[in-house]
C-alpha cells in the first residue's frame, strides 16, 4: 500500500514515515500543501494523511481541490485544531476521517486500515487469484485457505502483483508502487522478494517474462 503524508512538522513527518514503513507501507512525504496537491494528482495513492495547517495551500483546500477533480483517494486529516466546527469543516470538504494532535500512532494506524478496508467504491475487500487471497486491511494472506506468513515488504510486493494478476509488470513498476519516490537502489531488489514469495507460495505462482518483468499467474 502506498501512502502520501502531507505534514510540515519535519519531526512528526519523519516519525510517521518510519512507523508506517515498519508496517509495510510505502510512504511519500510532502512538507507543504502545494507539493502535496501536486503529488496526489501525479501519483496513485491508497490513502492520504493530510495536515490542515500547511504552508502554501491549507489542508481544507487540498482536500476540496482533489474531490472537485474526482479524486476519491481516502483522506485522513491530522490537525492541532480541536473543535467540532473544525472537524465538520474537514469532513464537509471531503475528508473521510479526522484525528486531532497529539494522537496515538496505534489509533492512526487503525483508522488508516479502516479507510483502506472501505477504500474507494471500486476496490474489493480482498484480492484473490489462483488460490491465493490477500486481505489488505487485516494484512493477512491465505493460500487454499491456509495462512501464509509474509514479511511486510513481501506482503506489499504480493499485494501489487495480485492487483495486476494476469498482467506483466516491470521491476520499475513494482519499485514505484512498493517503495517510495526516494528509492535509488538496485532494481534487482525485486528479484529477492519474488524469489522469497515463490518459496512460500510455490514456484509457478509468479512467472518471469524475460526482458519484461513478472506476472502473477491466473488459473484458466
Amino acid at each position: 500500500m502506498r501512502l502520501l503524508v502531507v505534514e510540515d512538522e519535519d519531526v512528526l513527518a519523519r516519525s510517521l514515515r518510519a512507523g508506517l514503513e515498519k508496517e509495510g507501507f510505502a510512504v511519500d512525504i510532502a512538507g507543504d500543501g502545494t507539493t502535496g496537491l501536486w503529488l496526489a494528482r501525479e501519483s496513485a495513492y491508497d490513502a492520504i494523511v493530510l495536515d490542515i495547517m500547511l504552508p502554501g495551500v491549507n489542508g481544507y483546500k487540498v482536500c476540496q481541490e482533489l474531490r472537485g477533480e474526482g479524486n476519491w483517494t481516502p483522506i485522513l486529516m491530522l490537525t492541532a485544531k480541536a473543535g467540532e466546527w473544525d472537524e465538520a469543516e474537514g469532513l464537509d470538504t471531503g475528508a473521510d476521517d479526522y484525528l486531532t494532535k497529539p494522537f496515538s500512532f496505534v489509533v492512526l494506524l487503525a483508522r488508516l486500515r479502516a479507510l483502506l478496508r472501505r477504500g474507494t467504491a471500486e476496490r474489493p475487500t480482498t484480492i484473490a487469484a489462483s488460490g491465493v487471497e490477500l486481505d489488505p486491511a487485516a494484512q493477512a494472506v491465505t493460500q487454499h485457505g491456509e495462512p501464509v506468513d509474509l514479511t511486510a515488504k513481501e506482503f506489499a510486493v504480493l499485494n501489487f502483483l495480485l492487483r495486476r494478476a494476469g498482467d506483466v509488470v516491470s521491476k520499475t513498476e513494482i519499485v514505484e508502487n512498493v517503495w517510495d519516490l526516494a528509492f535509488d537502489g538496485d532494481l534487482n531488489i525485486v528479484e529477492v522478494y519474488v524469489r522469497s514469495l515463490r518459496k512460500k507460495l510455490g514456484p509457478s505462482t509468479i512467472e518471469t517474462i524475460r526482458g519484461a518483468g513478472y506476472r502473477f499467474r491466473t488459473e484458466s
